[in-house]
């Protein structure tokens, strides 16, 4: 580095003048004081000394400063940053061609557009850079995405450029603009604006979506059970400016193929679903497809692949009831029916000295341990309460606790004895998701029957699905035979989700809730606001009655039995994972005996479709559940599996679980070059087109070079200059004193 040093007065003319007659004024006094002293020499000496000092004094008046100026010896550097993430795979850009500006929607033009890499790849060579390379230090480096996370970050490279290349001068930024990690690139760009830097921004790829239909969202349940349809919904995202006719069609590892006819939406979003009845049990993989349209130009979009298990399954249901009404009758039917459930019934008869029944479906007593009732998935409770010979309240907080901890199932379907009322005065208050008239316990009568009114969330239910499309299920709701009784409701409590109201009677919080829904700990509760629903057999016998409980139990149970092994039991939340959501593990552990485990050691080692592998260590919740809870946070799509084993046991269980969502990297999504226009702006720069590289040359020729670096003494205020000006004065006034002159 080389360096210019030189001595700088900082005054002006006025300053100057009073310098050079105070200088010679006082040498005027001086040498009159030494004319009348005889000119001795001792005299002399200290008149020079005075002398000195009023000269000292005439120089710090005028600021003298010492500057060292340091050139640098390297040249200049200009960053050229590329960027390299998947996004930039999007085909949508043409190359201008002779005399025309460059275009961004192929389509129109009927010319085969390049992608976004491609667009830039000539401004990658070295040799474009060549002409400013004499003068200039040209570093090119791409812009990768984050391994962790797939996207790219704007900030970080923009903001370390300072740090990592000496006498930076300018950056020329290529990128479509797609920042989905780190702190906003207009942050860097206020950063390297105060330091001098513009940037030279250079956008790719088209602003606007280009013409696609995207398979967005597939669904698809943990497990289904053999012989039991499995509705698989879907979302399909178009930006068509039409909509069409297509058929999806959904194909399965065992080769089984079904189709549907869909109509979808333009510029907007299109779900449905597709049901699919597995004949055998095992692990499948579902793929569904849209065939390609015409008009669209990515079709790597257009299909989605993921797995199920298929299972074949006794699901435990626990029915308690006191009087052996027609709801009762039928929903014991239904359930003993179904080869998916094995039912227990429990009969609290009133006048009879002892309960149970007539058949094998009956027990004798209500489960007496944690062990003996967690073996249940759900349970219903009818027209029962906390009663002598019935329901105590030790069994109200064990059910409780199977619902809370251990993701059961509990059903409420209150009758005209008005029994459950007393229910309210025990723990299962807090699961109710309603709020009941606590004075009208027997509910209400009718001479005339109502029907059930669905509401939005209800239409669109897995519970209230009784008919294949939405209009068809309203039509059959509207249809069903209606009640003459419904439970004193009030109104639904927060967090419940309503899906069915009475069609007729309003109170001052709107129409009566009657089909009501909640979460409540790790399991589910259903509140079932009449006794009416064997009467939906009328003239189609067991169509829609057997298939609405079906649903509740398998809807109500699906969460529990995730994954379950002889002592151990996983489920999570939620049951459909999605990219970047945090997971809620749940585990039950069994000691060797069936109790449950209060206190263990259980570890979820859980591995990426990567391979990579992350340990989480479970908590326990509780003393006598034997419930273990953590998180986990997926940061890949894909097949995750699962190994969940307990020191303690001995035991392990293996499942996976399939993560839905994309990648934040994507290609065809629009590009975002108001992202690179600003910081163009911000940092003082230019946003310029590749066809125009020889104007962007020569404005980087054109930058000025780096001021040199310049380091300055200011004599004038410096320390040593005031304590020097102090020592001479105090030497000039002891001379004098000494001297006899003072």
């Amino acid at each position: 580095m080389n360096a210019h040093r030189a001595l700088v007065f900082m005054s002006d003319p006025v300053t100057a003048i009073i310098s050079i007659m105070m200088v010679i004024a006082t040498i005027c006094i001086s040498y009159y004081s030494w004319r009348r002293g005889g000119f001795q020499r001792g005299h002399g000496l200290q008149e020079l000394l005075r002398i000195g000092i009023v000269c000292l004094v005439a120089v710090l008046f005028n600021q003298p400063e010492w500057i060292e100026e340091f050139q640098p010896e390297e040249r200049p550097t200009v960053a050229v940053l590329w960027d390299d993430s998947r996004s930039m795979e999007t085909q949508d850009v043409v190359k201008k061609q002779s005399g025309t500006p460059p275009s961004e929607e192929s389509s129109s033009s009927g010319k085969q557009a390049v992608t976004r890499a491609e667009f830039i790849q000539d401004l990658v060579d070295p040799e474009t850079w060549k002409s400013i390379s004499e003068r200039l230090h040209v570093v090119i480096e791409p812009i990768k995405s984050a391994p962790s996370e797939s996207g790219t970050d704007l900030y970080t490279p923009l903001a370390e450029l300072p740090d990592r290349m000496k006498s930076l001068l300018a950056v020329v930024l290529m990128s479509d603009g797609d920042w989905n990690t780190g702190r906003p690139p207009v942050e860097a760009a206020s950063q390297l604006r105060v330091k001098g830097i513009p940037v030279f921004a250079i956008p790719a790829g088209s602003a606007n979506r280009l013409p696609d239909v995207e398979l967005v969202n597939l669904d698809l349940p943990t497990f289904g059970v053999t012989g039991k349809v499995v509705r698989i919904p879907f979302t399909i995202e178009s930006s068509l400016p039409r909509e069409y006719l297509t058929t999806v069609t959904l194909k399965t590892s065992d080769g089984a193929t079904l189709t549907k006819d869909l109509r979808v939406a333009a510029m907007g979003r299109t779900s449905d679903s597709i049901a699919w009845k597995p004949a055998e049990s095992g692990d499948f993989t579902v793929t569904l497809e849209i065939p390609q349209h015409g008009d669209e130009t990515i079709a790597e979009n257009n299909s989605k692949t993921a797995p199920i298990a298929i299972r074949q399954e006794k699901l435990r249901v626990l029915v308690v009831e006191s009087l052996p009404r027609w709801e009762y009758r039928y929903l014991r039917n239904a359930l003993s029916r179904d080869p998916g459930v094995e039912v227990s019934c429990l009969l609290f008869h009133p006048g009879l000295n002892k309960t149970g029944g007539g058949s094998k479906d009956y027990i004798k007593s209500f489960p007496g341990t944690i062990d003996e009732l967690s073996q249940y998935d759900v349970i219903f409770l009818g027209d029962v309460g906390v009663e002598a010979n019935e329901l105590t309240e030790e069994q109200c907080r064990l059910m409780k606790g199977l619902v809370e901890h251990q993701a059961s199932g509990l059903v409420f379907i209150p009758g005209l004895q008005g029994r459950q009322a007393s229910l309210l005065e025990t723990e299962l208050n807090e699961l109710y998701p309603v709020m009941m008239d606590e004075d009208q316990p027997e509910g209400w009568g009718s001479r005339t029957a109502s029907p059930f009114e669905l509401t939005e969330r209800g239409r669109t239910s897995l519970l209230t699905k009784l008919a294949e499309t939405q209009e068809e299920n309203v039509q059959v709701w509207e249809d069903l035979p209606g009640f003459q009784w419904h439970a004193a409701v009030v109104r639904a409590k927060a967090g419940s989700e309503v899906l069915a109201v009475h069609r007729d009677v309003v109170n001052e919080f709107g129409r009566l809730p009657l089909l009501v829904t909640r979460t409540y700990g790790a399991g589910k509760v259903l509140f079932m606001g009449t006794d009416a629903a064997w009467r939906w057999r009328k003239g189609v016998e067991d169509k829609y009655h057997y298939r609405f409980w079906g649903q509740v139990v398998r809807w109500m149970a699906y969460q529990r039995n995730m994954a379950k092994g002889e002592t151990m039991r996983l489920f999570y939340t939620p049951d459909q994972p999605q990219l970047r959501q945090t997971m809620a593990l749940h585990a039950h552990v069994m000691s060797a005996g069936g109790e449950p485990l209060t206190q263990g050691d259980v570890l979820a080692r859980i591995v990426a479709p990567s391979g990579k592998i992350e340990s989480i260590r479970l908590q326990a919740e509780g003393e006598e559940w034997g419930v273990f809870h953590g998180h986990y946070v997926p940061g890949e799509p894909g097949q995750h599996q699962v190994t969940l084993s307990c020191k303690q046991t001995s035991k392990s269980l293996e499942t996976s679980f399939y993560v839905q969502g994309e990648m934040l990297e994507q290609i065809g999504k629009p590009a975002r070059p108001e992202v690179l226009e600003e910081i163009a702006r911000v940092t003082q720069g230019q946003t310029v087109r590749p066809d125009e590289l020889p104007q962007l040359l020569q404005s980087l020729a054109e930058l000025p070079l780096p001021a040199p670096s310049i380091r300055r003494l200011q004599l004038w205020s410096s320390p040593v200059s005031a304590t020097l000006l102090i020592l001479l004065l105090a030497a000039f006034w002891i001379w004098r004193k000494a001297s006899g002159l003072m």
